[in-house]
């Protein structure tokens, strides 16, 4: 049979080759590791035998005691050994002497010589006893410390191999050493004792400190300016000046610092969003112009994510109001960083709505508008009200209404109604749209015929035309793009607002929202669904049924039902008069102080519900409230007057038989009844304005002028006619430019110079000549005679 062959096959030299370097690199990494493995049981052994040796030294042999030996064997020995120490040493030699002691020193296990030549272990019994092994192990009792030892070359003798060693002489060097360190630790714990600061010198230091600091700052935003792309690293330098540790300086060099870096910020942030690249745009290769731009915009996008978390985190330190463990800011100072940090929060807020983090921004915003500290909750409010004025396309307001929104139902309606009134300043108008449209896309002039001929050749001129084409559809393109987008965005904003406003209608009315969300609905009320008017309005005539609201909420829901009735709602039909009866109760109980708001809000509504819907109003309601309004002249603020007399103006031209009222012959049966509540049924017709010839005799020039304007019958010529820059302007606008806000008078009042100067000087023409002579001779007595004002007293008292 033939021999079966061995199928493993040696690998070729070619096979070899291939072997990969990991593999390599393995092995030679398993060799090291062996060696290393193999040397340290070396030492092991060796550091053992060592032990063993000293322990052999250092120590008496302790005779082993056989357990089973029974006593009768024990005295046996006892005697033999007795008779071997009674034995003379004279009787034996030398060497037998000192083979005995080695015989001796070898019988027993704990007092072998492990260094000799000879064997050391004896071959171990098959079935041994733990115990027997533990007993075997030599005992180490430590009564001494043990010394080093240095094992020297042996030496060779008749009876064999006598090892030398030599105690290792204690150097003091490493003592010496531990002591040097010790004694240097120390020294650097026992500082030097710092001289005291007067407070002087304290100042003068921390001004120069701050000095310093100033420059840095100045000197890094200054080469971040100049380069922005090659220094953005210098923004990482500038933001870690953040955690200024120097408690004199700390707290105004974080201010600094926190205003630089906005400033910063708002120059040379892009106008563009930067988008985190794919993976696939980081493989592909580029230029070194991109791959500088891209680098800039990723060292952009961090520093300005952490410098927003700095500003964060300042804000919760604030609140929280608990002191960290460096302790260089105080718990006063933490305020005034919170309001730098809240305040260069809302410059970005409004500055950068196209950039990164905008919406984290409006979400650390939207709660500080519900602040308890005044002064933070009117800041973001303002910055809030400047982004909606200022956002043309409402992609902004759209996220900034959304986060409202939710905060003001999450609070449960429980909120300061300055967050809603911000809803006053969206930019959700027709018009406003139109012209933002034309604003965004500016109509290019083309060239004419005649300048293409003069100014292009022939084959200019037709690329030109096709240029000019291109534009054209282009340009339709984007209006119509950006004009859907924008009424898509005030859409769904509108929708978010009207939500938060019947919200509050019907779950908070008696909420101190309601006046603004009133004001709100006022404002927006002709771009309501017509599905909403009647719900609408019995909520709002029962609001001022019900008697809770006060009279500037009332006049607000009387304001918002007319804009509704005024818009779409004409093809309803509705009867308004419990509203005209409403308005004309509430006239006399507007404020006549200095707080007269509520008279605005009545001439917009007087506007709204008499001049706008004239068609509407009979001349018996028009009669009842210009008589009313004109009573309600005579006790408000001089601002107030002139807006109700600019309003009667317009009434009495709206309206041409109104002129009754400037006539003392009564109209028709009845009395006027000033005190009833119904303007149909008072009989205004049978009285007369007899405020104007009061109101003419008034210390405010303009309300004489409207005064004698009005009795003359508001003529539009002659020389009771009043000055164009009067007529001109509406009631609102006239309260609003005399009002007396500022503690001023408008106009300004002439300083009367007195003519009689000199004369007014002189005391004594005043005085008559007789009085002079009777003064002068009472002064000239001279009375010698002590004054006793006792005595007169009691006289006259008798």
């Amino acid at each position: 049979m033939k021999a079966r062959r061995n199928k493993k096959q040696v690998p070729s030299f070619r096979k070899l080759i291939k072997t990969s370097k990991v593999k390599l690199e393995n092995k030679l990494k398993n060799k090291q590791f062996k060696q290393q493995s193999t040397l340290k049981k070396y030492r092991k052994e060796q550091r053992k035998l060592r032990q063993a040796v000293n322990d052999a030294v250092s120590k008496k042999p302790i005779p082993l005691e056989d357990p089973k030996e029974k006593w009768a064997g024990k005295r046996i020995e006892k005697e033999e050994e007795e008779e071997e120490e009674a034995l003379p040493l004279d009787m034996m030699d030398e060497d037998d002497l000192q083979l005995m002691e080695e015989l001796g020193q070898r019988a027993s296990f704990l007092t072998r010589d492990l260094s000799s030549s000879e064997p050391v272990h004896a071959k171990k019994r098959k079935h041994e006893h733990v115990i027997d092994k533990y007993e075997k192990i030599p005992r180490t009792l430590q009564t001494a410390p043990e010394k080093e030892l240095i094992h020297l070359l042996p030496i060779k003798d008749k009876s064999g191999i006598i090892p030398q060693t030599r105690e290792k002489p204690v150097t003091e060097s490493n003592q010496d050493e531990e002591n040097q360190e010790e004694a240097e630790l120390e020294e650097e714990t026992i500082e030097e004792p710092i001289r005291e600061l007067t407070l002087e010198e304290h100042l003068i230091e921390r001004k120069r400190k701050l000095q310093e600091k100033k420059m840095h700052i100045a000197a890094l935003a200054s080469a971040i300016l100049s380069d922005p792309e090659g220094n953005i690293k210098k923004l990482k330098e500038l933001r870690s000046m953040l955690m200024e540790q120097d408690p004199d300086v700390a707290v105004t060099v974080r201010k600094l610092v926190v205003v630089s870096l906005m400033e910063l910020f708002k120059d040379i942030t892009p106008s563009y969003k930067i988008r985190p690249l794919s993976e696939a745009e980081k493989s592909i290769k580029m230029r070194k112009e991109t791959q500088k731009l891209r680098e800039f915009e990723e060292g952009l996008v961090s520093q300005y994510k952490f410098y927003l978390e700095n500003l964060e985190q300042m804000v919760k330190d604030w609140k929280q109001r608990k002191l960290k463990k460096s302790n260089v800011v105080s718990l006063k100072a933490y305020k005034g960083l919170a309001e730098v940090a809240v305040k260069s929060l809302c410059e970005l807020l409004v500055t950068l709505p196209h950039f990164n983090f905008h919406n984290n921004i409006i979400v650390l915003i939207v709660p500080l508008m519900n602040d308890l500290s005044k002064s933070i909750s009117e800041m973001c409010c303002e910055a809030v009200k400047k982004l909606f004025k200022q956002d043309k396309l409402g992609q902004a307001s759209l996220g900034v209404i959304k986060v409202i929104s939710g905060f003001v139902k999450g609070r449960n309606y429980d909120v300061r109604p300055e967050m809603l009134k911000t809803f006053l300043c969206l930019r959700i108008k027709e018009i406003e749209v139109k012209k933002d449209t034309e604003d965004i896309n500016k109509l290019k002039k083309f060239m004419t015929f005649k300048e293409k001929r003069k100014t292009l050749s022939r084959m200019q001129r037709k690329w030109k035309k096709a240029e000019e084409k291109l534009e054209r559809e282009l340009r339709e393109a984007e209006a119509s793009e950006s004009t859907e987008r924008k009424l898509k965005l005030h859409t769904e904003t509108l929708n978010i607002v009207f939500v938060t406003y019947f919200r509050i209608l019907k779950k908070a009315q008696r909420s101190p929202l309601l006046p603004a969300v009133l004001e709100g609905l006022a404002k927006f009320a002709h771009l309501i669904n017509v599905e909403f008017f009647d719900d609408l309005l019995v909520v709002l005539h029962a609001l001022i049924e019900s008697g809770d609201l006060s009279y500037q909420e009332s006049l607000h829901c009387v304001q918002t039902a007319f804009h509704i009735l005024s818009g779409q709602g004409d093809v309803l039909n509705i009867d308004p008069m419990k509203f005209y009866t409403h308005l004309y109760k509430t006239l006399f109980k507007l404020h006549a102080g200095a707080t007269n708001e509520g008279v605005e809000i009545v001439l917009q509504c007087l506007d709204v519900m008499l001049t706008k819907r004239r068609k509407q109003v009979s001349q018996q309601r028009a009669l009842a409230f210009i008589k009313r309004l004109c009573t309600l002249a005579l006790h408000v603020l001089p601002n107030s007057s002139i807006g109700i007399l600019a309003t009667n103006r317009i009434l009495m031209h709206t309206f041409p038989k109104m002129d009754l009222l400037l006539d003392n012959e009564s109209q028709g049966s009845g009395v006027f009844l000033p005190e009833l509540d119904e303007p149909e049924y008072c009989n205004a017709q049978n009285t007369a304005l007899w405020e104007l010839h009061a109101l003419r005799r008034h210390y405010h020039p303009i309300v004489q002028r409207f005064a004698v304007h009005l009795m003359a019958g508001a003529p539009s010529e002659g020389s009771e006619a009043i000055k164009p820059e009067l007529s001109r302007r509406s009631a609102v606008e006239l309260f609003e430019t005399y009002s007396m806000a500022a503690m001023t008078f408008n106009p300004p009042v002439e300083s009367s110079s007195s003519k009689r100067k000199d004369k007014v000087l002189q005391g004594d023409s005043f005085l008559n000549e007789e009085l002079n002579q009777l003064i002068e001779r009472c002064c000239s007595q001279v009375t010698k005679s002590p004054l006793d004002f006792a005595k007169y007293l009691k006289t006259s008292l008798r």
